[in-house]
């Protein structure tokens, strides 16, 4: 009996930004020093507002240009909420109903050399984690400096077929990013992420 892959990618990506998603702190993901770009808004203390980093929206929809897609003239910000060290708030912002950028296409290579139009679900707008190290003994340590650094979220379709497809998509939006100088889509340096999601059905 053969089974058929069905594939997804979520893509996360960092964006190129001088300042925080909704602070004005330096975004600086690669900071050795622990906890310096920080303040109350982007740790969460009581009273602080959020302010968008209009560079970040700007980059998001240049992408959504670059991809011949839609672009919003209403979007809202929605709270993912849930707790953990990393996310100081206890809850993320990002957007669900009411993306900055729906449909678009990217054509990439199949397993067989032809061209796929690989359908973009959503681009959208959140904030990064901070990042975790479990690795000190009995206990763990978090940084926040990367907590609040404005983050891309594109969602393809589940329309790819087969591995070789999925990492040509992933090459090939890494070469936009870095190409319209919206991110520098580093993966050794977790500049950019992607989660794959597979189903298999029966042919």
């Amino acid at each position: 009996m053969s089974y058929q892959p069905v594939i997804g990618l979520e893509i996360h990506a960092e964006l190129h930004t001088n300042t925080k998603m909704f602070c004005g702190c330096k975004n600086d993901p690669l900071e050795r020093r622990s906890n310096i770009n920080i303040c109350p808004i982007c740790m969460a203390h009581p009273g602080t507002l959020p302010v968008l980093n209009k560079t970040a929206i700007a980059h998001v929809l240049k992408v959504g240009l670059a991809l011949n897609a839609d672009i919003a003239d209403f979007t809202e910000w929605d709270r993912k909420n849930y707790f953990y060290p990393d996310i100081p708030k206890g809850y993320q912002i990002s957007q669900y109903a009411y993306p900055l950028v729906q449909k678009g296409t990217l054509t990439v290579k199949n397993n067989e050399g032809a061209d796929v139009p690989v359908g973009i679900t959503r681009i959208h707008l959140e904030e990064d984690t901070a990042r975790s190290s479990h690795d000190k003994g009995e206990y763990s340590l978090v940084d926040y400096n990367r907590a609040g650094l404005p983050l891309m979220e594109l969602v393809t379709d589940p329309v790819i077929r087969d591995a070789k497809t999925a990492g040509n998509f992933g090459r090939e939006l890494q070469l936009l990013l870095q190409t319209l100088g919206v991110s520098e889509a580093n993966m050794d340096l977790g500049q950019m992420r992607v989660e794959v999601n597979i189903s298999i059905h029966k042919e």
